[in-house]
């Protein structure tokens, strides 16, 4: 009797197991520990313990660059600044050492591998775990919008310069 019980608690034991191990959650978590970035046990799950924010939704402010602090990240040559405004706003005046990403595009560029996002931008493919990447556009919205797609692919950590160019022009004097 007491043989029969210990072998019905192992096959429930093995069934829990099975179950978690097919679960969706666990083989999110697999796939995101197999992407090239390999990243930590704690950014992964940060990415499945929160949700990120729908598009159009207000940004918080950890996500927010101010001016002074672009200004600092500049200065440092410690940022990885993309511009998501059209290629026409962006020949028309840019903060120096960005990087032209239109809106449009940015989903399938962040997915290409890095050596054909290299390719393609001619700098280095930013990484998930990167903490500097800054996104900006003219006045913030296309950028914000930017922030939540970066998220949806897994960069929890890039920000936007929420001032956008016209603040920056205008801190400028130009």
């Amino acid at each position: 009797m007491r043989s029969l019980v210990a072998g019905s608690l192992q096959r429930a034991l093995v069934f829990i197991m099975l179950s978690f191990v097919l679960s969706r959650s666990f083989c999110q978590v697999v796939a995101e520990v197999n992407r090239r970035s390999y990243p930590t046990l704690g950014s992964v799950i940060r990415t499945f313990s929160t949700s990120s924010p729908a598009r159009g939704e207000a940004s918080d402010n950890a996500s927010v660059v101010t001016y002074s602090q672009l200004k600092t990240m500049l200065s440092t040559r410690d940022i990885q600044l993309f511009d998501v405004r059209s290629p026409d706003e962006y020949q028309a005046g840019r903060i120096a050492d960005s990087v032209n990403i239109p809106l449009g595009i940015l989903e399938e560029s962040l997915m290409l591998s890095p050596e054909h996002f290299e390719q393609k931008f001619e700098v280095r493919a930013p990484g998930k775990d990167d903490d500097n990447i800054v996104l900006y556009c003219r006045s913030g919205n296309r950028s914000n919008t930017a922030l939540n797609i970066t998220r949806q692919l897994g960069f929890m950590r890039v920000r936007h310069y929420k001032g956008g160019f016209s603040e920056w022009a205008e801190q400028e004097g130009k």
